[in-house]
């Protein structure tokens, strides 16, 4: 339905034109709370970890180990996470996608004086993360609640801060799915489409997820153009991911950065990691397939080990280690402007 939002892109300070966006990073995250994920290792030596901060005497054994200790799980510092998102500012960046959704600390009020210290447009997520943080009572609550309350977010603001969301996600899943969160994938797609908003997925990491999302969210009636598809890099096999492209929906490889062979734990067993270079690879083979116009990056910083003040890469390393490479490997500056500028401004602006 049009609204004061159509043709617009929703900010955390306000509506603005999509113009105004510039570079943009997809998926990051400023503040978050990740313990849900945390997992006890066996072994009573390994239990040490836990509890004790993330300090860089420690990090080499927190690669393998990044689930068991909670301190690595939440972004809680706003004074430390807005000097590790200026970075990304003085490295010439715009706006960024904060995907931090329902259950995992949204913080629409520290989102606001962020986006006030940094200079950034920060669009906020709405929605529900993954199904360990679903609310006590989802299973009685219907999709038509859940839906009313995702349209509340972005058109009234959350709770009563006034602040609204400008996409609805990250909207987390599990493999196999189960029920309440088809139920949320459904009242999102219904949210979507009666405000116009796009939507962000954090999919199963699992071949078959993406495209029995995109299934669902299809038969709801969401325009699949609307769609962005994340942590691809966490699924190997790029024909499934060829067929979620091919409805129409965006790829959005988000881990840039992370380059971890110990990638394990928890929600994470058996899952493979692309490095930056096979990222890059993977975003040519799609451009020589044709869809240059449905790619978008990221870091998705989320953990205390992805911050450089803890021996990570930051929210600057995409511009700063990057796109440097993508020009050395022939990416031409349309190319670059189209993924990080032109993509973005699109699916970002309200229907």
């Amino acid at each position: 339905m049009a609204s004061e939002r159509t043709g617009k892109i929703q900010t955390v300070l306000g509506l603005i034109e999509p113009d105004q966006l510039g570079i943009t990073s997809t998926h990051e995250h400023f503040l978050i709370d990740l313990l849900s994920y945390y997992s006890q290792p066996e072994e009573a030596s390994e239990r040490w970890y836990a509890d004790v901060p993330v300090t860089m005497d420690i990090i080499g054994g927190l690669f393998g180990r990044f689930t068991s200790n909670k301190d690595n799980l939440r972004l809680l510092d706003e004074e430390a996470a807005t000097r590790e998102i200026l970075k990304y500012r003085y490295a010439g960046g715009n706006s960024i996608v904060d995907a931090t959704s329902m259950g995992s600390g949204r913080d629409p009020l520290a989102l606001t004086r962020m986006s006030r210290r940094t200079g950034l447009n920060v669009v906020m997520g709405a929605s529900h993360y993954v199904p360990a943080v679903y609310p006590d009572d989802i299973d009685s609550r219907t999709e038509q609640d859940i839906t009313d309350y995702i349209i509340r977010d972005i058109t009234v603001g959350v709770g009563e801060t006034g602040v609204k969301s400008g996409i609805i996600g990250e909207i987390g899943n599990y493999w196999p799915t189960n029920e309440n969160t088809r139920k949320i994938l459904r009242a999102s797609a219904h949210a979507a489409t009666e405000t116009g908003a796009p939507i962000l997925i954090h999919p199963g990491f699992h071949p078959d997820s993406p495209m029995h999302i995109m299934n669902d969210l299809i038969e709801a009636g969401v325009d699949p153009t609307r769609v962005i598809m994340g942590h691809l890099e966490l699924i190997s096999d790029l024909a499934p991911i060829r067929e979620v492209v091919e409805t129409g929906a965006n790829l959005e490889y988000d881990r840039f950065g992370w380059e971890d062979t110990m990638f394990q734990g928890g929600a994470f067993e058996d899952v493979g990691v692309q490095s930056d270079t096979g990222r890059l690879s993977i975003l040519e083979q799609f451009m020589e397939w044709g869809y240059e116009d449905r790619l978008v990056i990221a870091h998705d910083v989320c953990l205390k080990t992805d911050w450089t003040s803890h021996g990570g890469k930051g929210s600057a390393h995409i511009l700063e280690n990057i796109v440097p490479r993508m020009r050395q490997r022939g990416f031409s500056e349309a190319n670059i402007n189209t993924i990080l500028v032109e993509n973005p401004e699109r699916i970002l602006t309200f229907q």
